[in-house]
Order: structure tokens, then sequence, then C-alpha cells
């Protein structure tokens, strides 16, 4: 099995281009089965779970060809309506598929879902939203059974809590329902907005992006477009948060600061310089020592849950102490005993971990508990004394393009070897 070793102490500085988002890209995927022309999205990154919701499309009888950082989707006969259970229980976003199926076809079969294990995530928003817009749900061996043979219905939804998988779903199934849906309390995550302009490309009739209220009235039929993915604002997060903690200097192009706004907040407390540019961030931090700085996990556009990790890292060499306070998942602070195994203090109450920063952290031998939580293991990595050794590192692939390969170019030590 792989394993990534870093060897810290290295400055970064230089230029990284920013990948297109994972978040975005997975139901980008699952809105080709809206239609059955094909749908081309470009600036696709080359991921793990990119490859695992294609293999799943494959498997529903969906043409994929890629092409470098294009590829194609064409759904004009579809082969299956039940998802491969293998597939998708590896992975959560594969029940991004159940919404655009029920819409087209009349029915699915989606296993449970799988992914990181770092709270319980429940579908139950995706099928009390579906059942008002006129399915019959019913689960039974492991699967979510969906039928609405005379199509879906426009209905008005109120999601109770906000939720970035419910909204795709719900937003893809209601471009094709007769009449119209409004979907109230939605997540405003810019995934969602780079769904719905692809979307909105592809002939559906959507107002209210980019706001906590969509409305759309639905449409016969979809038609195939040329969409590029959004660029991934978790990725470039984390990489800012590299240069301020190697007291380096990273140009991050195609990063969206807007994307950004509280975690820029934050790192200019704590001490970096953030330029924002033109298609383009730098990030550069000169500072003695960084201050620590509290933040909270909310939806977007606070801060994200997806970063907690990789500043956490950060706040644990900073001076002072920190209150990090995870609203999102229950279960997100299983990187902590893996940052205290290289000198970390940090203590957990409840969803709050208290983060008494400290003069450095040494290498050691650490596990990737879940998918940031590998990328926060590198970054820690980056500044400890001596060589820390990274397992588990699926979960890296999973989410972050060449990683090794683009600190690397920027100066960090850093590679993959098998054990």
């Amino acid at each position: 099995m792989a394993k990534i070793l870093v060897q810290g102490g290295n400055r970064l500085e230089g230029k990284i281009t920013i990948s297109g988002a994972k978040n975005a890209a997975l139901p980008l995927i699952a809105a080709a089965l809206l239609t059955d022309k094909p749908l081309v999205l470009t600036n696709m990154p080359g991921l793990d779970d990119v490859q695992t919701m294609s293999n799943l499309m494959k498997g529903l009888g969906v043409s994929v060809e890629r092409d470098r950082d294009a590829v194609t989707f064409d759904a004009a006969r579809l082969s299956s309506t039940k998802a491969p259970e293998e597939l998708v229980r590896t992975m959560r976003a594969s029940v991004l598929v159940l919404g655009p199926l029920v819409a087209r076809e009349g029915k699915a079969q989606v296993a449970l879902p799988g992914g990181c294990a770092i709270g319980a995530r429940p579908v139950d928003l995706h099928l009390s939203a579906l059942e008002q817009m006129g399915a019959d749900i019913t689960i039974r061996d492991g699967f979510v059974e969906a039928v609405a043979p005379d199509g879906l219905r426009g209905a008005f939804i109120t999601f109770p809590k906000v939720s970035v998988g419910a909204t795709e779903n719900l937003l893809m199934a209601a471009t094709l329902a007769k009449g119209e849906t409004v979907l109230n309390n939605a997540a405003q995550e810019p995934e969602i907005t780079d769904l719905a302009d692809c979307l909105r490309a592809m002939g559906a009739n959507i107002t209210g992006i980019g706001t906590s209220r969509l409305t759309i009235q639905g449409v016969p039929s979809l038609h195939g477009t040329v969409h590029p993915v959004v660029a991934d604002r978790i990725e470039a997060g984390t990489f800012a948060v590299a240069a301020a903690m190697t007291r380096g200097d990273l140009l991050l192009e195609n990063a969206r600061a807007d994307h950004l706004t509280a975690p820029i907040d934050i790192l200019r407390r704590v001490g970096a310089t953030v330029l924002e540019q033109e298609g383009s961030i730098r990030v550069h931090c000169s500072a003695d020592t960084l201050t620590a700085t509290d933040f909270t996990t909310e939806p977007f556009p606070a801060f994200p849950t997806d970063l907690q990790a990789q500043f956490m890292a950060m706040m644990s060499i900073a001076s002072g102490t920190a209150v990090i306070r995870e609203t999102i998942f229950e279960n997100r602070f299983m990187h902590v005993p893996e940052l205290t195994r290289m000198g970390a203090s940090i203590s957990i109450n409840d969803r709050s971990a208290i983060v008494r920063g400290v003069g450095g952290l040494t290498g050691a031998h650490v596990i990737a508990t879940d998918l940031r939580a590998s990328v926060a293991m590198v970054l820690a990595g980056l500044v400890a004394e001596g060589q820390t050794e990274i397992g588990n590192i699926y979960h890296l692939d999973r989410g972050y393009d060449q990683v090794e390969a683009k600190l690397s170019a920027v100066g960090a030590s850093i590679q993959r070897v098998e054990s």
C-alpha cells in the first residue's frame, strides 16, 4: 500500500494552478443523466472520486470518454436505473444520481451511500423532498427505491436544515418536473451555483441562483452543453494554508477569492498577506509567529467544514489558543489524535476543539482518517522537524489532484512510495 513521506522545513514559493472542484464535478456528472444529448465537462480533475462516479455512470449505460481534462458523458441510451452497489457504497455523492434518474426515467434504485466516516449524513432530506414531488420511496435490502411513473411534479420544499447534497439532488430533479418547484433554505455553495449554471446552459429554467431560494420551472427536456468545472476552493484554501505555515509565497492560479471570503479573513488575522487578483490569489507570510484565531464551521458563505482540519493544523503552530467549533458534522475531529502524535496540543470539548499553539511539530507515522484530514497531515509534515510518514492515502487521492507534484514544484520535499 502506498504512503507519503514529507520532510519538513522547506519554504514554499512559486505558482500552483488550482484544479477543477471535486465537489462541483460529481453533481455535474450526475446531471448528464437528465438528457439524451452529450454533456462535455472541461477542467475535470483527475481524482479517484471522479473515476468512481464515471464508473457508476457507465454501469447505468452512459458512454464516458476522456480527452485530457475534458470528459464527455452521453446518456442517450440508459441500460439500467439501478446504481451499482459496490460503487455507491464507496462514495456518498453517488446518491446524486437518484433525482436525475427518477426525473427522466420515472424510477431509480440506489444503494444507501458510503464515503468518509465523518458523521451520519443521512439521506432523509433527499427522500422526503422527492416524496413531496410525487415519488414513492421504499428502502429495502440496503437500497433506496424511488418510483414516479407519471413523472415528478413541482412542489414548495423547505429544507429543515441546509444540505448541499439534497439541494443538488432536488435541483436536478426539478428541472424535468411538471410545474414549478421552489427550494427554500437551499444551500448556497459555489458548487451549487456551478451546477445551476450548467443546468441553465442545458435548457433548464432556474432563478434565484446563488441565494437560499431557488425557483425552477420544469421543462419537457434538456439538451447537451459544454461546461467548465469551477475551480476547487478547498484545494485553493489548502495551498493558502501551506503558504502561511511555511512562511512561503504562493500564487494560486485559477483560484477565486469570492469563494473563500471567510478563510481569507482568518488567514489575514493569523498574519498572512492575501492579495486578491484577477483569476488568482497570492498568499505570502513573513511573520515570525502566526497568531491563533478562533473560527466556526458553517454553511457557505461562512467558514467551510472542508477546510477545518487544514486550518487546525495551522493553529497548532500558532501563538496562543484557538477555539475551533464544528457545526456541520458530528465526527470531524478524527485528525486530532494524529496531529497530537506530531506534538500538537489539542483537546476536544463536545463540538469544539481547543488548540494551544506549540513551538513546533515533530515528524511521526500518522494515518489519514478522512479526505480533508489526509491533507492536514501533509501540511503538518511540511513544517515538522524530521520526516512524516502518512498512511491510508487513498483518502487523499479521492479529493486532491497531483498534490505531491504540485507541492514538489514549489519547494516541498514530498514523495509517494510503496510500503
